[in-house]
C-alpha cells in the first residue's frame, strides 16, 4: 500500500545511502511519487544508443538520469552537511514544516 506522500521533496540535496553510486550527493530534479522514485543529478547516469533519424547519418549516445528508489537517498542536513532522516513538526499557525532529525532544525 502506497500513500503516494515522500519526505524528499524536488530542489533537496541527497546523499545516496546504497547501490552502484554510494556515496555520491546531488540535487534532486524530479520526484516520482506513485512509484516511490526520485531523479537526482549526476547520479545513476545511463547511456542509450539511438539510430539516425536519416539515412547516411550516424546515430548518437544519449546519456540520461534514470530514477532511484526513494529508499536509496538520504536528505542531507542543510546545517550540519551529514545525512538526517525528515520529521515533521506543527508550528503554532497550524502549518507543518519539515525538520532535520540529527539537528531538530527546519530544512
Amino acid at each position: 500500500m502506497n500513500n503516494n506522500r515522500l519526505k524528499i521533496k524536488t530542489g533537496d540535496t541527497v546523499k545516496v545511502i546504497s547501490g552502484k553510486d554510494k556515496g555520491k550527493t546531488g540535487k534532486v530534479i524530479k520526484v516520482l511519487p506513485k512509484i516511490s522514485k526520485v531523479m537526482v543529478e549526476n547520479v545513476n547516469v545511463h547511456t542509450r544508443f539511438e539510430k539516425s533519424k536519416k539515412a547516411g547519418e550516424p546515430g548518437k549516445k544519449v546519456t540520461f538520469f534514470a530514477a532511484l528508489h526513494v529508499s536509496k537517498v538520504m536528505l542531507l542536513d542543510p546545517n550540519s552537511g551529514n545525512p538526517s532522516r525528515v520529521g515533521f513538526t506543527f508550528l503554532e499557525n497550524g502549518s507543518k514544516q519539515r525538520m532535520a532529525r540529527t539537528s531538530g532544525k527546519a530544512v
